[in-house]
């Protein structure tokens, strides 16, 4: 029962960072630094580039963030699972 709604719930959460990219729209950097940079240059192979290197350096720490959650949410709940047995 536990795992079904683990499972739905990591469903759901994939659907939604899915439909969030879907529809993104298109930006120019993602901060101040990288926007300055960009300001001048017509090349959109490059400012493509960057975005996606942004998003490839934002990737590790989501997903330790998301291990960490992870852990600390089983933790809990088989902690209250112990409490309620007793």
């Amino acid at each position: 029962m536990m795992m079904n709604q683990a499972v739905r719930y990591s469903l759901r959460a994939l659907a939604g960072t899915l439909l969030m990219f879907a529809f993104n729209v298109a930006v120019a950097a993602q901060c101040a630094m990288c926007r300055a940079s960009l300001s001048g240059s017509n090349n959109a192979r490059f400012i493509k580039s960057l975005n996606i290197g942004v998003l490839v350096l934002l990737t590790p720490p989501v997903a330790m963030f998301c291990a960490a959650f992870f852990i600390l949410k089983r933790q809990a709940a088989r902690r209250s699972s112990e409490e309620s047995g007793e």
